[in-house]
């Protein structure tokens, strides 16, 4: 008896030697108040940002004209550039909630609050979860998210990142709701903007799938079956999917970033919502860029039945939501450069855990992040004019998270389906 109490102090000892100190996560909650309190008034333009042209179009314009449309019960089927599922809507609404601010400015804060809640969360995953924790994670989210300028509090991929950030910490814990929990957040989130689905590869096996998927698909059908009864123009974003060209930012751009250097006669022109190359072969590419998120999903589905029975490790889950993001994000006829919030988001998540095989990959995702604000917003005009430095930055962005993509699937293959190496002993 002596001895087994003496085992389970020294386990407790050892578990919570294992966790981050409150002092070290005072730093990087104190660098994220620093950060926040200069990037969250430069978006919302107050004090020394302040500037008559007001916050970021995307908020003052676009959200607030589908804010105006979907009051008014209906979804803005006859815009283009809406090209996004029923729960979009929850996110475009939800000022509504701040009626004593502004649309745009309540917006903003809506942001600053889910980016403040997903710091929360990190925290506390980090200090009280069970088993051995990184203060690596929280600092992925303090020092990522500034990394991306203002757009990560001028689009709502804040608060899908959000939710998926909370549906991984929820699937990390050991309590018996915790797949359901885990599956009804993939599901809204799903709604909200497809790419939370995603998240479900990485289930283990057996009742942990069967729990999580079926709640996800429940959570799914449910919010999409309200918004098709209360709103008319639910599903009018399948229709235009179909109509993507190749956006000037995608990895499918670049040879005609090249190319209009040397007599290509295509040119670059709005279309549904964002900039996208237009003229001879873009069909071309667009279809070879939907073959790959096809070959894509082939590798996903051969990962899942080669890796090793079970996946009961903590760190597999969230490991295999960033290979399968960074797999069809580079696939994608578009690469916006709000897409660098899930991954910093996702790769928050593996760092937590000391065991994770994405460590390197974040780092490429960070710096992914700067090339990224370095073309968008600040060279973005220049990129559009054919400008060769800036088409060199966006080629080394995209290669970049190519390469992240492809160390990031090489790297969980290796840990869940290749044979560990033992050293035998004399």
């Amino acid at each position: 008896m002596v001895g087994t109490g003496t085992d389970a102090a020294s386990a407790r000892v050892a578990e919570a030697g294992a966790r981050p100190s409150r002092r070290r996560l005072l730093w990087p909650v104190g660098v994220w108040l620093l950060t926040r309190l200069v990037l969250v008034s430069a978006a919302l333009r107050l004090g020394p940002f302040a500037s008559k042209d007001g916050p970021d179009v995307s908020v003052s314009k676009v959200y607030r004209g589908w804010y105006d449309v979907l009051s008014s019960g209906s979804f803005p089927h006859d815009d283009v550039s809406w090209q996004y599922p029923p729960g979009a809507a929850l996110p475009i609404l939800a000022p509504r909630l701040v009626p004593f601010l502004d649309y745009s400015h309540a917006f903003i804060v809506l942001c600053a609050v889910c980016d403040a809640a997903v710091l929360a969360a990190l925290v506390y995953a980090a200090r009280y979860s069970d088993g051995r924790r990184s203060v690596a994670g929280v600092w992925m989210w303090v020092v990522g998210l500034p990394l991306l300028s203002t757009v990560p509090w001028s689009r709502f991929d804040v608060m899908v990142t959000a939710v998926a950030v909370g549906a991984l910490l929820a699937a990390g814990s050991r309590r018996v709701w915790a797949d359901r929990v885990f599956g009804v957040l993939v599901g809204i989130g799903a709604v909200v903007k497809v790419w939370p689905v995603l998240l479900l590869v990485g289930t283990a096996r057996g009742r942990r799938t069967r729990l999580s998927w079926v709640a996800a698909v429940l959570s799914a059908v449910l919010v999409t079956v309200v918004f098709l009864l209360a709103m008319p123009g639910a599903l009018s974003f399948l229709t235009y999917q179909g109509d993507r060209g190749i956006e000037v930012e995608s990895l499918g751009a670049l040879p005609f970033h090249l190319a209009r250097h040397f007599g290509w006669s295509g040119h670059w022109a709005p279309h549904d919502g964002s900039m996208e190359f237009i003229g001879p072969y873009v069909r071309v590419v667009a279809r070879v860029s939907a073959a790959l998120t096809v070959v894509a999903f082939g590798w996903l589905l051969l990962w899942r039945v080669r890796s090793r029975a079970g996946r009961t490790e903590a760190w597999v889950l969230p490991d295999a939501a960033l290979t399968a993001v960074l797999l069809f994000v580079v696939t994608s006829r578009v690469i916006s450069p709000q897409y660098m919030v899930w991954l910093v988001g996702l790769a928050a998540v593996c760092l937590l855990h000391r065991a994770t095989t994405q460590r390197p990959v974040a780092w490429l995702v960070l710096g992914a992040c700067v090339l990224t604000t370095a073309v968008f917003p600040y060279l973005f005009r220049d990129l559009l004019g054919g400008s060769v430095p800036a088409a060199l930055l966006l080629a080394a962005r995209d290669l970049m998270l190519l390469g992240a993509a492809v160390l990031s699937a090489v790297r969980l293959w290796r840990g869940t389906v290749s044979p560990r190496r033992t050293v035998s002993g004399p």
